[in-house]
Order: structure tokens, then C-alpha cells, then sequence
């Protein structure tokens, strides 16, 4: 847990507080990007991980969204915002689980099962690989900052990018005949958010 007291705004604050804001306007880009293409590769391959997976881009682009809102203006060294920016970050893990509980549900009644995708695995493989130089970033800035709203942001990036890694491994284990890897991966995307919300809420979002 960090120490959520926000300093006095030195100029190297200020600095990382628009460093951070930077990160989560990229973030927002990158995101918008992936969460089209990941749903579009999803439906096309029946995939409800990769479905899951996209939609989570929008969860996580809630998070940067509220972290730029966190250190626009005024907000930028208040107290205030930054409780405020922590629980909503929280509210947007919890966004996440129930929507692919449901979705997993549906999907294994109806009988849908995943085909491969390449759009699917270059857009995961993507992730995979630069999610985590976001999520690094952010929790860095977050310490230095006293920002758990931005740690909570990172998390989720870092979050995005192990997810990505385990619905490509999916993706892959689809064309072994490993059906059951693609709804097991997404059960598992709901746990992971539900669990991060918690820690969000309560200001653990800094340590793993």
C-alpha cells in the first residue's frame, strides 16, 4: 500500500503528474485501437476470450480517462480528486467481471466454440508486448507521485498484457483442439478484475 498523502506540487510533481497524464492519453489511443480490433477479431472467431479481452481495452481506457481528469487543472494536488480517482479506477475493474461471467455463459449454452484468428494473435502478440512498458511506467510515476489511481491504471495495463499472453496461448491451443482454454482463460480475466478492484478500492494497488 502507498502512502497516499498528496505532496506539496514541487516542480518535479508537476512534472510527473503531466508525465502521467501523457502515459494515460497515449493509453487512450493505443486503446481505442485495440478494443475494436479485439472485438472484431473475437466475433469473427467466436472467441470469448478475445471478446473479454477487447472489451477490457475499454475498462482500462476508463482508467486512463479518469487519471487524466485526475491531474487536469485544479485537481491536479488535490486530496480529494486523488480518493476520488482511486475508487472509480476500482469501480472499473469491477465493470469487467460480470460482463464475462455472463458472456461465457452464453456462449457455452449456445454451443459456440472458438475458431483461430490471426487478426486475434497479431493484436494480442501487440499487447503482449508493449502493454508492459505503459504498465511499468505508471506504477513508477504512481510511487513518486502518491497516486494509487495512476498504480491502479498500471496495473491494468500490466493486467491487459499477461491476459494478452494467455489468450494467445489460447488462440493457439484452439487449433490443438483445446476448445475448453478460451472460456477457462476469460472465467480466469473476471477473477483477475474482481480481485484487482478490491485492491484498488482499498489503496493496495501498488504492490503485487
Amino acid at each position: 500500500m502507498i502512502d497516499q498523502t498528496v505532496p506539496a506540487p514541487s516542480v518535479e510533481w508537476l512534472r510527473d503528474a503531466r508525465r502521467a497524464r501523457l502515459l494515460s492519453v497515449v493509453t487512450l489511443l493505443w486503446l481505442g485501437a485495440e478494443s475494436v480490433l479485439g472485438i472484431a477479431a473475437g466475433l469473427g472467431a467466436h472467441s470469448v476470450a478475445l471478446i473479454g479481452w477487447g472489451t477490457s481495452a475499454l475498462v482500462e481506457a476508463a482508467a486512463s480517462l479518469i487519471v487524466v481528469w485526475r491531474f487536469t487543472g485544479s485537481r491536479t494536488g488535490s486530496a480529494h480528486a486523488e480518493e476520488r480517482a482511486r475508487k472509480a479506477v476500482a469501480v472499473s475493474f469491477w465493470l469487467l467481471a460480470p460482463y464475462l461471467v455472463l458472456h461465457v455463459a452464453h456462449d457455452l449454452d449456445a454451443g459456440h466454440r472458438p475458431l483461430p484468428s490471426l487478426l486475434g494473435i497479431a493484436v494480442t502478440a501487440t499487447s503482449a508486448i508493449g502493454m508492459p512498458f505503459l504498465g511499468v511506467a505508471k506504477r513508477r510515476l504512481a510511487v513518486r507521485l502518491r497516486s494509487a489511481a495512476t498504480a491502479g491504471e498500471g496495473t491494468q495495463n500490466l493486467m491487459c498484457a499477461l491476459l494478452a499472453m494467455g489468450v494467445l496461448a489460447g488462440l493457439a491451443l484452439n487449433t490443438a483442439g483445446w476448445w475448453w482454454m478460451d472460456p477457462a482463460m476469460a472465467v480466469l480475466l473476471a477473477a483477475v478484475a474482481a480481485r484487482e478492484g478490491h485492491r484498488a478500492w482499498h489503496g493496495h494497488s501498488c504492490r503485487h
